[in-house]
C-alpha cells in the first residue's frame, strides 16, 4: 500500500492568518492553482481511491489533484481538521496569551479553547482512521490519495514518525499548502518516502 497524504491548497483565511479549524472555507485562486500544479505532477500515479476530509477545501483539492480520473472518493470526518471551538475565524495575531504559541511550539502545553479539540483527540481519531485503512485487505496493493489538513496530516503521520510524540508533533513545521507526504505500508511497517514535498515554486 502506498499513501499520498496531501494538505489542502491555500484559502483566504490562510492568507489572513485566521484560524480555520473545522470551519468550511473555500480554496482561493492560488489554492486552486497549487492543487492543479500538484495534480499535474502526480498525473501518472495510479490512484485506486481517495479518502478526504469532508471540508470543502480538502475535497476540492482532492478533485483537482485527481483531474479526470474516475475513482471512488470517500468522505471521512476522522481526517477533518482540529476544531478551535470559539477561536474559529479569529485573527491569530489577536488571540489571548500564549495559547497559539503553545499550539505550534510547545504542543504538550496546549489547552484547547471552549468547544475545541485537544491535540490528543485529533491524534486519536486520525489513528483510528489510519488503523482502519491500513488494515483493509482489499487496499493492501493499492495506491491511495488522502486529502486533509495541516494538523490532521501531522496527526496521521504520528503513526509513521520514528520520533513521534506530542512534544515533536509538528516535526519542524506546519505542512505547506498542497505538500505531499508519501508513505509505504507493508504489513505492520510504515516508511515515510517523501516528507512535505511541494511541486510548485
Amino acid at each position: 500500500m502506498k499513501l499520498y497524504i496531501i494538505r489542502h491548497g491555500e484559502t483566504k483565511w490562510n492568507v489572513e492568518r485566521r484560524l480555520q479549524g473545522a470551519s468550511d472555507t473555500d480554496l482561493n485562486e492560488k489554492g486552486i492553482a497549487l492543487a492543479k500544479v500538484t495534480g499535474e505532477a502526480l498525473k501518472e500515479v495510479p490512484f485506486s481511491c481517495c479518502f478526504t476530509s469532508p471540508l470543502k477545501r480538502a475535497k476540492e483539492t482532492a478533485q483537482l489533484v485527481l483531474g479526470e480520473r474516475e475513482i471512488p472518493i470517500y468522505l471521512d470526518e476522522r481526517i477533518q481538521e482540529i476544531s478551535f471551538g470559539t477561536w474559529e475565524g479569529r485573527d491569530s495575531a489577536l488571540l489571548p496569551g500564549n495559547m497559539l504559541d503553545n499550539f505550534f511550539h510547545h504542543t504538550e502545553q496546549y489547552e484547547a479553547p471552549e468547544g475545541g479539540e485537544e491535540i490528543s483527540q485529533i491524534c486519536a481519531r486520525t489513528k483510528a482512521f489510519w488503523e482502519d485503512i491500513t488494515s483493509r485487505e482489499e487496499l493492501q496493493d493499492k495506491t491511495i490519495l488522502i486529502a486533509s489538513h495541516g494538523c490532521a496530516v501531522r496527526g496521521l503521520l504520528q503513526n509513521v514518525y520514528e520520533d513521534a510524540g506530542i512534544e515533536n508533533f509538528w516535526h519542524g513545521c506546519v505542512p505547506p499548502n498542497c505538500s505531499v507526504n508519501v508513505v509505504e505500508v507493508k504489513g505492520n511497517k510504515a516508511v515515510l518516502l517523501e516528507e512535505d514535498k511541494v511541486y510548485y515554486k
